[in-house]
């Protein structure tokens, strides 16, 4: 199948600052090593790594009115919004290596301002163990990394829930998330209460991840800016050990890549986060190797022979 590409800028984010594990700052050049931007460019991709953007040091101190690190947090998220938007302004597909997933509220809220100025609509597909809908009032932990999706729906700290300039920066409507397996009692009540999509795994088990993902991708067309935010998580350690939120019994390595061709099969992606890679508690670099791998299926490389 021949598909065409947008133009791709690669912008790292090297802060752990929103995890309780330190580590994922590391992750955007364990990504680089393991080859991505070859791996992009070797597809014929206009591809193009425009480093690192800049952020405060990670100062690794308990919650403060129960959130850890918020203006740090803030910062990182706000540096990631303004290196996305000027990605899309330019008609180029932003990629943002993670860092932690706290900073999809930056990537998310440049890409729904993007939709919202060109009149597009916008489908998020999650791909985690965890749905990140948590709050204060609900984690003692204060880890802003398992917060993102309740902020952009805004429910959260001022700071994050109007980084972008429109509160909220999205409709839970807007998002599906896909593989999660962990999450929190109170968690489950509000992800509930607001009607988010999820296909947990006992759902991949018993409906299979083929009609998974052509459920999640129902209505997506040619006015759609599809956005993935990949956190590695969702694959099972056996095959990703290093990500600092491991949970057993998750997505294998024939269903991930089943995911990322039926994502590529849509041709809608605009937009891509790749988080959670923390290179300490891997193996020889298997995970960011790995997430390389499946990153080129979602750009076109196919493990079966199909016209």
């Amino acid at each position: 199948m021949s598909r065409s590409h947008p133009p791709v800028s690669i912008i790292g984010a090297p802060t752990d600052v929103g995890a309780g594990t330190r580590g994922t700052r590391m992750g955007p050049e364990a990504l680089r090593v393991a080859g991505l931007v070859e791996a992009l460019a070797a597809r014929g991709i206009d591809v193009v790594d425009r480093g690192n953007v800049e952020g405060p040091r990670n100062p690794w101190q308990p919650p403060v009115d129960g959130y850890r690190h918020l203006d740090e947090v803030v910062a990182w998220n706000r540096a990631v919004l303004e290196a996305s938007t000027r990605e899309l302004d330019a008609g180029r597909m932003p990629i943002m290596l993670g860092g932690d997933h706290c900073l999809a509220v930056g990537s998310i809220a440049a890409v729904a301002a993007h939709c919202r100025k060109r009149g597009k609509k916008l489908r998020i597909l999650w791909l985690d163990a965890h749905t990140d809908f948590n709050t204060s009032d609900i984690t003692p932990s204060g880890n802003v990394h398992g917060m993102p999706v309740a902020c952009l729906c805004g429910i959260g700290p001022d700071a994050l829930t109007s980084l972008g300039g429109h509160v909220p920066e999205i409709e839970p409507a807007q998002v599906r998330q896909i593989g999660i397996r962990s999450v929190d009692q109170e968690e489950k009540r509000l992800v509930k209460q607001h009607g988010l999509d999820i296909y947990d795994m006992r759902y991949i088990d018993e409906v299979g991840m083929k009609q998974v993902m052509e459920e999640a991708l129902a209505g997506v067309d040619a006015d759609t800016h599809l956005h993935v935010s990949f956190d590695v998580d969702m694959l099972d350690p056996s095959i990703a050990p290093g990500t600092g939120t491991k949970v057993p019994g998750g997505v294998n390595y024939r269903e991930g890549q089943l995911i990322m061709e039926m994502i590529a099969d849509s041709g809608r992606m605009g937009s891509l986060d790749i988080v959670e890679v923390n290179p300490i508690l891997d193996a020889g670099n298997a995970t960011a190797e790995l997430a390389v791998d499946l990153v080129e299926s979602l750009f076109g490389k196919s493990t079966l022979m199909r016209d």
